[in-house]
């Protein structure tokens, strides 16, 4: 048997064993994407870049499945960061039941250790409430009329931060990182009828239909799936998953082009050689 005939009736395991490896390999190797910036993560990073160090306040929504979570934790982490090391507070909230207030209070918890952030003076986290219309449209008029207590059951009115925080007019900034269509009512309820400034972080199947906000000037920046992640990442000089999730994407990209074409190209040649032994 002729090597493209092997290729041709390779084992699939084969493949999937490539694949495993084109996986771990930038985990350990020191891989990284050439990834470009787009305007829109750069108006975002500018955005947030430009608001007062020390005394601006930040609602971070967490509005996502854990089945997201590559794309978007990628995007909330680089957030945090750009916000944490500004000195910018952060309050965080979920529409999201299953598993939005626990991502939200890990992630939180974990990037503000690095910058020695305490908890109720730097960052809060309310958690989740359900029927989220009511609950984007009550927060302009009083947040503790929705969350009269934080996700650990501690009244607002006992954490110093929330002092401050009493509804949208007390934000500077809303940064809404999502994997579903909530992001069209923190626009159409928020954004519109209050007129804070809104910026996301979506998946990559959702972004096209973003772009339109960022265009209308109702969303100001927008981060697109992993790609977004590792943009934000390099802007705010934190290079993390996204970046490996794009060295990863990458170079799995490049070996599926590589059997394509090779497992082509010995399918024919097999399927010539067939013909001229039936000729």
């Amino acid at each position: 048997m002729s090597l493209w005939d092997r290729i041709d009736k390779l084992d699939r395991r084969w493949i999937f064993l490539l694949v495993g490896i084109a996986v771990i390999i930038p985990l350990f190797v020191n891989m990284e994407a050439e990834i470009s910036i787009t305007p829109e993560a750069r108006q975002l990073f500018e955005a947030v870049d430009a608001l007062p160090n020390d005394s601006s306040i930040v609602l971070v929504t967490f509005d996502l499945y854990a089945f997201s979570l590559a794309e978007t934790e990628p995007m909330a982490r680089a957030a945090l960061h750009h916000l944490f090391s500004k000195n910018i507070r952060v309050v965080t909230v979920t529409t999201i039941p299953l598993g939005g207030p626990s991502i939200a209070e890990r992630v939180t918890r974990e990037v503000a250790a690095e910058y020695g952030k305490t908890y109720g003076v730097d960052f809060v986290n309310l958690g989740y409430k359900p029927n989220y219309v009511s609950v984007l449209r009550g927060m302009g008029t009083d947040i503790r009329s929705i969350y009269p207590t934080d996700n650990s059951g501690t009244v607002l009115d006992s954490l110093p931060l929330m002092n401050e925080v009493f509804n949208y007019d007390d934000l500077d900034f809303i940064f809404v990182t999502a994997d579903n269509g909530i992001v069209d009512f923190w626009i159409s309820i928020v954004q519109a009828q209050y007129g804070i400034p809104v910026g996301a972080g979506v998946t990559a199947v959702m972004a096209p239909k973003q772009y339109a906000y960022v265009g209308s000037g109702q969303m100001t920046g927008l981060l697109g799936g992993m790609k977004g992640a590792a943009e934000y990442e390099l802007l705010v000089e934190r290079a993390d998953l996204g970046v490996k999730g794009m060295a990863i994407q990458s170079l799995i990209h490049f070996l599926i082009i590589a059997l394509i074409a090779v497992g082509n190209i010995a399918y024919f040649i097999s399927l010539r050689r067939k013909r001229r032994g039936q000729a």
